[in-house]
């Protein structure tokens, strides 16, 4: 159990260095939730009416989006670990070679608490004022990890399973899309009939009600049992799961 934490930590800290050294995707990752926060508010904040300002509503889901970016690069770092011969150094070497996939993922959770940060404060710069307790933020906190750690691991099994940078890279299409498809921007009841059981019905959206209601001191998940803070919690933890222990077996599988 000690070597096997050891490993993780040197891999942690491996994706951590590895991240500070791409300086052009660690501006990306920072510029880009700052940039869409900035048009939604600025451009199409005045012309949509969701019964409290739009800087309250649209941060939780810019924070998601900015999520689903940083774990696209996780897909395209394991895989360039896979393609590189790194994975297969490893395993010449007395080191666990699938906590490489671990380090990547403890260090996308790192970068993007950073974002995190970065975003809620250009979102206070633009008036956003949330009215959570210390205890509610701390929840926000631990919903955003459990996010990040679903969709992450989801990015380091395509990062597995692909041949290529641009099928990693093809990932990050279908990651920023689904906050599109949720309550992320619009309420769900202003989207058409046929898209809105999608996205009523898929993760992201109970992940946001959640974050804005705890945001908004409105939720405390413990005394939620059956709305959207218990549902976003099931599905982080069963996806999170799956795509871990998937992502295993195919880091196993490919030799």
């Amino acid at each position: 159990m000690t070597s096997l934490f050891r490993d993780v930590s040197t891999m942690t800290v491996r994706g951590l260095r590895l991240v500070s050294r791409d300086v052009d995707a660690v501006i990306t990752a920072v510029l880009l939730p700052v940039v869409i926060l900035l048009m939604f508010v600025l451009v199409f904040g005045g012309a949509l009416d969701v019964g409290t300002d739009y800087i309250n509503y649209v941060t939780p889901g810019v924070i998601l989006l900015a999520a689903g970016f940083g774990a696209a690069n996780t897909a395209l770092a394991v895989e360039h670990d896979m393609s590189s011969g790194m994975v297969e150094r490893l395993r010449s070497m007395p080191v666990t070679a699938w906590t490489v996939l671990s380090g990547h993922v403890a260090a996308s959770l790192v970068k993007n608490l950073v974002t995190t940060a970065i975003v809620f404060g250009v979102s206070i710069l633009m008036g956003f004022r949330p009215d959570a307790t210390a205890l509610e933020w701390l929840a926000v906190v631990g919903m955003i990890l459990l996010f990040v750690g679903w969709i992450t691991w989801l990015a380091a099994l395509v990062g597995v399973l692909v041949r290529s940078p641009d099928a990693a890279g093809g990932f990050s299409f279908v990651v920023m899309f689904l906050p599109y498809v949720s309550s992320a921007f619009v309420p769900v009841d202003t989207l058409p009939s046929w898209m809105r059981g999608f996205a009523e019905h898929q993760p992201v959206t109970p992940v946001i009600e959640t974050v804005r209601g705890l945001l908004a001191g409105d939720v405390v998940p413990a005394a939620d049992p059956g709305g959207a803070a218990a549902l976003a919690v099931v599905w982080c933890l069963v996806l999170g799961v799956t795509f871990a222990v998937a992502a295993g077996l195919a880091f196993r599988a490919r030799r």
